[in-house]
């Protein structure tokens, strides 16, 4: 583990009184490569240099290499992405000092089924995701989620394998929608709304499970973010709706979420 001075110092003495910068890895889906965020660095992952391991390096005066692609899988981490994009674990090395990971709403689904929601008209003028997702008695995200997180597990172990120096940090996903929702701000009815947010806590709770096994820091970003979900004013969102109110992805975290969680996720390493 990277000792808890160099984390305080955000650098390392090296000979002669020199310093060397935190050498930071950021792992993970479009919840942190900032899809449309402005500028773009990544057209292929669409990674923005403004997305949260950008904010967080900037805090720490660290080194960052961003290797966060939208769509991202946790396969990704070990496969090519899209047949050309290099494996997400290559850039970790028995010199990273800090590494955040940001996976598993893509594997379990989320945003499609978000998307699937969608209402336009009140109720009973359609039909409640809810009802179509926990048909029969079992809830189908839940059971998506709880066999994701076996393979989150071993990849957090890899991690630690292949980055043994390293201080391990998984954040979470935000609050996207308040209790019983806003329609038709967010188009999708209070039931589907709670039921929702309800799905990503239970993801955000695998998460930080799996980071208590297997020696990683949970940095949750549910209760942070309440009273800036898609239902919030403009101007005070950090995740956005169905339709964004700035230059970002749908059920995605804006510029402003991401200066956010950059400073959570910074705060967390020291």
């Amino acid at each position: 583990m990277v000792a808890v001075g160099v984390l305080l110092s955000g650098a390392v003495s090296g000979p002669a009184g020199a310093t060397e910068p935190l050498e930071y890895v950021a792992l993970g889906d479009s919840s942190a490569a900032g899809p449309l965020i402005l500028p773009q660095v990544d057209l292929a992952c669409l990674r923005s240099s403004a997305n949260y391991p950008h904010v967080a390096a900037k805090a720490l005066g660290a080194q960052l290499t961003d290797v966060t692609c939208s769509g991202a899988v946790i396969p990704d981490f070990t496969g090519q992405q899209f047949g050309f994009v290099p494996p997400q674990f290559k850039a970790l090395s028995a010199s990273t000092d800090v590494v955040t990971v940001a996976i598993g709403g893509n594997d379990t689904g989320l945003v499609a089924a978000a998307l699937s929601c969608i209402n336009l008209l009140p109720p009973p003028a359609g039909t409640s995701c809810k009802a179509r997702f926990t048909a029969g008695g079992q809830d189908q995200l839940a059971a998506r989620i709880n066999a994701t997180a076996p393979a989150f597990g071993q990849a957090l172990a890899t991690i630690r394998r292949l980055a043994p120096n390293a201080k391990v940090l998984v954040t979470g996903y935000g609050t996207y929608v308040r209790p019983n929702g806003c329609w038709p701000t967010v188009p999708v009815w209070g039931v589907d709304a709670n039921y929702l947010q309800a799905t990503i806590d239970r993801l955000n709770q695998m998460l930080a499970t799996q980071a208590a096994v297997n020696g990683a820091q949970y940095v949750g970003l549910r209760t942070p973010s309440i009273g800036h979900d898609a239902c919030a004013p403009l101007g005070q969102r950090w995740l956005e709706g169905l339709v964004p109110s700035s230059v970002a992805a749908p059920l995605h975290p804006s510029a402003l979420g991401m200066s956010a969680f950059g400073s959570i996720v910074a705060q967390a390493v020291r």
